[in-house]
């Protein structure tokens, strides 16, 4: 015999199966529910982040806390571009620190979070899983796992959750603090943990510091709640003096929720000191002053309304009704169950028919089911004094305009909340009625509560057609939109610039440095609409984009190891009406010398009747006429320091005029066709002759069927004979 001491198996098997026990035990029905929808949920949001909205959606916002994400990932809060004005991205606020964004930083920095653990749509799977468990958990805590399990089956098939598992918005981000605090707050009354009191406050307070008035809408009903017991109880007497130990221990934990939830707002006002330079004065109101709650003037970004509340009511009644008819779970049918679950629990609550709790426990549970039923009042009424939910209506008469119609009435987002709970509760209630009916008529072995489970498994079966009805509707209308805009990002697709589902920067996957200037077509701002395409916080990345038409000259000076290039498309840039635009990537040179010449060809076609040159800048232009022949027209634009010369075969009365020390030099040729028809082309060329040498860039082409409606030349088919090309070189003279 070795001496040496045998293992004692049994001891560990012990240890085993107490642990495996122990699990056993935490992972009850309810729980497993929870985990098991969390997780579709998870998947489900992947997948509609990454084939849904591979380029993001129409509401441009999302560039706006993608780019803030970044920023937050550099450690930074403020942008500050090489060229002023140039790289300015949508919704940021000009400051004399640099730029920083509208919104709050919460949502982004959850989004950013993603983008640490491999890839943005990972923070959405994570935030989508925590709404579906959220609402699930609050369920199950003021009903029974049952309630919780179908409430969030309801979530997970309502299209508003659906629709936005998948955006980088702000909403699902709110409402999973949100309920996390509702979760705790209600668990910890239940239980009497001042741990959970502590986790309630700190959550409601990341809320309020994400979205503040979404935030207090959602916590209202549970403020109430909080005040009236705490009065009701005589709880608030504690400081002053003696109480019972229940009384103190209640004070304790609404000490802990308040003062956290306070926290909240003083990180909020403080952020605001750091951002705008007054703690009262919020992002979004130092971009736009009479944007945000009220009634009277609104105005952003020279859209205004004198917002009534009239017009409040009107479109709230009608974002409300497109809410309870299309984007709740089984549309009409979920929200007819909301409302037969709040009567089931009102008529429960009057006849106290609360199993197994006695007449106290019975009315504080009725309480706190109540605040869950408060919200459709609060988010409801709260919402009528903001004008953003008349805004995403449109025009109002139409059904299928504003972005309600692709992203629904997501100002209401909290109210998938009370609407899967209180559906849940009909479903469930329902069940055990029909159980309890057909029992007796059964076989012993069916027992009332498997009945009840038979009738829920089979209400799901006849429920799934409708919700998936309702769902596919905004479904396929986003991926409709997602595949108009892959044809606007294909220049950018097609040299691997772009990571579906947006997990990292677009930009080019080789060695080369580029520039690209961006059609401004919404104005001057990037990412509006090309969310898909960002800078880097540092301005110093491989792929750089600029607003095009604008100070080209000095981002090109700012960036002299980048490759210039421009964007151009053609088409109006509408999305949503079934129409592609065209687009390309055009290699832009940069030149400088004694003199700079831009070299154009034209194409004149057959049936020409006189062709007539315009060229100018802001200090002079000349005019000329050519030879009408059949082909092409050649044309040189000379600049020296002084001026510019036009000349070229076939013009006629060639002539000169002065330039700015930095001005855009156009070309138009006119050619008419006819008595009244004609078409003309335009060339913009911009120059920098103010210093020792003349700088240029490529002159912009484009063929204008009407004066006011030019596509980029060569881009698409166009009628015969009808082209343009431009080259630019330095000379000497």
């Amino acid at each position: 015999m070795s001496g040496r001491p045998v293992a004692d198996s049994s001891g560990a098997t012990e240890t085993l199966r107490t642990a495996v026990a122990a699990v056993r035990d935490r992972l009850d029905r309810g729980r497993v529910a929870i985990l098991l929808l969390a997780l579709v949920a998870a998947v489900a949001s992947f997948l509609v982040a990454t084939r849904i909205f591979p380029y993001h959606s129409i509401n441009h916002d999302e560039g706006v806390y993608l780019q803030q994400a970044e920023l937050l990932l550099s450690g930074k809060l403020f942008l500050r571009p090489p060229v002023e004005g140039s790289f300015r991205p949508w919704f940021f606020v000009e400051s004399g620190r640099g730029l920083y964004s509208k919104y709050q930083p919460v949502p982004a920095a959850v989004f950013a979070l993603g983008r640490v653990l491999g890839a943005y749509p990972i923070a959405l799977a994570g935030i989508s899983a925590g709404v579906v468990a959220g609402t699930a958990a609050l369920a199950r805590e003021l009903f029974d796992w049952r309630v919780g399990a179908v409430a969030g089956v309801l979530v997970l098939a309502s299209p508003l959750f659906l629709i936005h598992s998948g955006v980088y918005l702000p909403y699902a981000v709110t409402a999973a603090f949100e309920l996390c605090f509702a979760v705790a707050y209600l668990r910890g009354e239940r239980t009497g943990s001042r741990r959970l009191a502590a986790v309630a406050g700190a959550a409601i307070a990341t809320a309020f510091f994400a979205r503040p008035y979404t935030a207090v809408l959602f916590a209202s009903p549970f403020i109430l709640h909080a005040v009236g017991t705490l009065v009701r109880s005589g709880a608030w007497r504690t400081p002053f003096e003696a109480v019972s130990d229940e009384q103190r221990a209640l004070f304790a934990r609404r000490a802990l929720t308040a003062g956290l939830g306070i926290v909240g707002v003083l990180v909020a006002l403080g952020y605001n000191v750091i951002v705008t330079g007054d703690p009262l004065v919020f992002p979004y109101q130092a971009f736009a002053p009479h944007d945000g709650i009220g009634f009277g003037h609104r105005e952003i970004l020279g859209h205004e309304e004198n917002y009534t509340l009239e017009l409040g009511i009107e479109s709230n009644r009608r974002v409300l009704a497109r809410l309870f008819t299309e984007w709740v779970a089984m549309g009409l049918v979920g929200a007819v169950l909301a409302a037969a679950g709040v009567l089931a629990t009102a008529g429960s609550a009057v006849l106290r028919r609360v199993p197994d709790a006695s007449e106290r426990a019975s009315a504080a549970l009725v309480g706190r089911r109540a605040t869950v039923a408060g919200m459709f009042v609060s988010i409801a009424a709260g919402n009528v004094a903001f004008w953003g939910n008349f805004n995403i209506l449109g025009a109002l008469t139409v059904q299928e305009d504003g972005l309600i119609h692709s992203l629904g009435p997501y100002y209401h987002y909290d109210m998938l909340v009370p609407t899967a709970v209180y559906g849940a509760v009909a479903v469930v209630w329902g069940a055990d009625r029909l159980g309890s009916l057909a029992a007796p008529r059964l076989p012993d072995t069916l027992t009332a509560p498997r009945v009840a489970v038979a009738v829920v498994i089979v209400a799901a079966g006849v429920a799934a057609p409708v919700a998936a009805d309702a769902a596919e509707r905004p479904l396929d209308h986003n991926a409709a939109v997602s595949e108009e805009l892959a044809a606007a990002y294909e220049p950018f697709e097609a040299e691997g610039g772009l990571s579906m589902g947006n997990a990292a920067l677009g930009g080019n996957q080789t060695d080369e440095k580029t520039l690209t200037f961006l059609t401004p077509v919404y104005g001057p701002w990037l990412n509006h609409p090309f969310q898909a395409v960002r800078n880097d916080p540092e301005f110093d990345g491989p792929s750089l984009y600029a607003i095009g038409d604008d100070d080209e000259l000095d981002v090109a000076a700012a960036k002299p190891d980048h490759e210039l290039r421009r964007y151009v498309m053609r088409g109006p840039w509408n999305p949503v009406d079934g129409e592609s635009v065209t687009a390309e990537l055009r290699p832009v040179e940069r030149v400088s010398g004694e003199s700079v010449r831009m070299d154009a060809a034209v194409g004149i076609p057959e049936g020409a009747q006189s062709v007539s040159i315009r060229a100018g800048g802001d200090a002079g232009q000349t005019y000329a006429t050519a030879n009408v022949s059949e082909g092409t027209l050649r044309l040189t634009l000379t600049v020296n320091g002084t001026g510019a010369r036009l000349a070229g075969e076939g013009v006629r009365s060639p002539g000169s005029f002065d330039v700015e020390d930095r001005d855009e030099l156009t070309v138009t040729v006119f050619v008419s066709t006819g008595p009244s028809t004609g078409f003309s082309y335009q060339l913009v060329f911009p120059i920098d002759a103010g210093g020792d040498e003349v700088r240029a860039l490529s002159p912009t082409r484009e063929r204008c069927p009407v004066p006011d409606r030019c596509v980029p030349a060569g881009l698409g088919s166009s009628p015969p004979g009808q082209f343009a090309n431009a080259t630019v070189e330095s000379v000497s003279e």
